[in-house]
């Protein structure tokens, strides 16, 4: 297991990204954050095999009509523990 940051671009804000996200996480058994920067991007941490951290990547470009993610970076980062997905503030 591996844990990845990830940082989205977009119309990610004040749209349901963060819930969309958690929700679709915990379907594939992800574990993880997701937060709300103050520069209107979002991060997460996400632990899990990379083929379904793709795979949330690639479901949240389409997940919602009001959801729009321009760009995104993600990085292989060391390991961190996490019990479930949650939202963070």
């Amino acid at each position: 297991m591996e844990t990845y940051y990830i940082i989205f671009m977009g119309r990610v804000q004040g749209v349901g990204f963060r819930y969309y996200l958690q929700n679709y996480a915990q379907k594939l058994n992800l574990k993880g954050t997701v937060k709300n920067l103050d520069n209107g991007m979002v991060e997460a941490y996400v632990s899990g095999d990379y083929d379904k951290v793709e795979l949330l990547i690639n479901t949240m470009k389409s997940a919602n009509p009001y959801i729009r993610i321009d760009d995104y970076h993600i990085k292989k980062v060391p390991y961190k523990e996490f019990k479930d997905f949650s939202v963070r503030y």
